[in-house]
């Protein structure tokens, strides 16, 4: 016993120092503080910073503070004028807007031209590019055909009338195309610089041009990336930071010491040290509309066809225990697909109208998984790979739902835990068996949640399928009736509840530390996770 006591005891003096250590290197970028430095931490490497396929909260947050479309979202999630110059004139059929371009510069000194965002969205809509957000365009006149091979580009319902007017035509009236131009899909690209870097084009810092509040000024791949003030933003006046120092650190205890070591301002509080930090005034609710939830692989695998074996798998699984002993940081149990933050009207939310329950019920969840395997022929269920991100949060869940399934199925499941790109990689691949997913609004309809699973959508990684459904969804897309849209989309989504084609997991809250210097900081419910314009350094000891 005290061999084993001393060795514990010399390891935890090595990880103490060794996170002493890692600290003194963080924002090593920043060079001499000028007073409005900010330093944060996120979670994951961004993929891809290319608007046209970039599908992550990450890079969306990243894209929204250095770029800007037509509008972008205010710190209350409304749309405010950014490129566009002023209020669109809009048609009395509410399908054609025309927007003028402001007098604004890309950081190498061109100027922004409605050409850029006529390119950039029928860039997003070309076959060749594969945009897994392709479908938010086909709200564009003839975007659908031309995406999918029935009409001429020319066609498609954007079009740069001159440098500063641009035409925009929809396929019908909707109530939310305004929020869904503050989205990063619908941002501009100048094809000079995509055209000259092709399949490099914003993997790199230097491989963009940037027009936003910020520019990319250095990135290290899979350790930090930093922001600089862009001198030639149209608003810059009103941008208070100057630098902002982004380090990757994926383990929580990392993390909570750089921020007690004063090495970064903010930092994600982790459920294992919510009792430190009960008290701190230093603590903050992260608010989201994201959705998290099991996605079962139904493309070859016979095991995850079956309903039964679905639905016991979501029967398995004690949502409470999850929220109060793994999570621990506000999140609520779902009630549902959509968000409750979703409106179905201008004054009612869509969770106000319509709730699910989700039991734990191990004994019918046993039930059910012999009556399915009974009735794809087999004998016992086969050892299943639950896939999940590399961060300490991720595994914890990932743990949960192995003794979950273990006990209360007796089921074996293997943890397959990768980095945050290899997860969305083999997600959009179907190389999993189950991956723990989530999905937050990108516009304030519940259409941003119900559209990912149609059978064709890419975000539908489990590839759950039907008929009824797809029908239902593609109908309400253009339906300008809405309480028939309302009605269908209640419809679709008691199709996806009652056949689980995913299981629901939890509505999703997170915890945050942030130094009490840091000001003016607006964190989203929709969209890109946060807004740095507005964030200012003010009494900085």
């Amino acid at each position: 016993m005290s061999k084993g006591f001393k060795f514990s005891s010399v390891f935890a003096v090595l990880l103490a120092l060794s996170l002493v250590l890692s600290a003194c290197n963080f924002g090593s970028n920043s060079g001499s503080d000028d007073g409005q430095t900010l330093n944060l931490i996120e979670l994951q490497e961004p993929p891809s910073l290319d608007s046209a396929k970039a599908t992550d909260s990450v890079s969306f947050t990243i894209l929204d503070n250095v770029l800007e479309g037509l509008y972008r979202a205010d710190g209350k999630d409304q749309p405010v004028l950014a490129m566009a110059a002023e209020e669109p004139k809009v048609s009395d059929d509410q399908k054609t807007w025309t927007f003028k371009i402001r007098d604004a510069k890309w950081s190498d000194g061109k100027p922004v031209t409605a050409k850029d965002f006529e390119y950039s969205w029928k860039r997003v809509l070309d076959p060749k590019t594969a945009s897994e957000y392709v479908q938010m365009m086909y709200v564009l006149e003839n975007a659908e055909e031309y995406n999918t091979g029935k009409a001429k580009v020319e066609d498609v319902g954007v079009k740069a009338l001159d440098d500063k007017t641009l035409e925009v035509k929809l396929k019908t009236a909707i109530p939310y195309f305004k929020a869904l131009l503050t989205f990063p899909t619908f941002l501009p690209q100048r094809q000079d610089i995509v055209e000259k870097y092709g399949d490099k084009y914003a993997l790199e810092a230097k491989n963009m041009v940037y027009n936003g509040a910020f520019v990319l000024s250095d990135w290290k791949h899979e350790k930090s990336f930093q922001y600089k003030k862009n001198d030639l933003y149209w608003d810059k006046a009103n941008v208070k930071l100057n630098t902002v120092n982004v380090n990757i650190v994926k383990d929580s205890a990392q993390a909570i010491n750089l921020y007690e070591t004063g090495k970064t301002d903010f930092a994600y509080l982790g459920a294992e040290f919510l009792d430190k930090y009960k008290s701190s005034k230093e603590k903050f609710v992260i608010e989201e509309s994201s959705v998290w939830y099991l996605e079962f692989n139904q493309r070859e695998k016979e095991f995850f066809k079956n309903q039964k074996i679905r639905q016991a798998f979501s029967l398995a699984i004690d949502r409470q225990k999850l929220i109060d002993s793994v999570l621990k940081n506000g999140s609520t149990l779902p009630s549902g697909f959509v968000h409750s933050a979703i409106y179905a009207t201008p004054d009612k939310k869509y969770r106000d109208i319509v709730k699910y329950d989700f039991p734990f019920d191990p004994a019918k969840a046993k039930q059910l998984l012999a009556e399915g395997l009974k009735e794809i022929g087999m004998d016992k269920a086969p050892t299943v790979e639950l896939l999940t991100d590399d961060t300490t949060k991720a595994k914890r869940q990932a743990e949960f739902f192995k003794e979950q399934f273990r006990v209360n199925l007796g089921v074996n499941v293997e943890i397959a835990s990768v980095t945050f790109k290899e997860r969305l990689n083999r997600g959009k691949n179907g190389k999993f068996d189950i991956v723990i997913g989530g999905w937050s609004a990108d516009y304030n309809d519940p259409l941003t949640y119900l559209t990912i699973m149609k059978s064709d959508e890419s975000y539908n990684r489990g590839k759950w399928k039907n008929d009824e459904y797809d029908k239902l969804i593609r109908a309400a897309t253009v339906n300008e009736n809405y309480e028939e849209r309302l009605e269908q989309l209640k419809q679709a989504e008691k199709i996806l509840m009652d056949e689980t084609g995913i299981a629901m997991l939890y509505f999703r809250n997170q915890l945050g530390l942030k130094k009490d210097y840091v000001k003016n900081w607006p964190w989203r419910v929709i969209g890109a996770q946060y807004s740095l314009k507005e964030v200012s350094i003010e009494g900085k000891k």
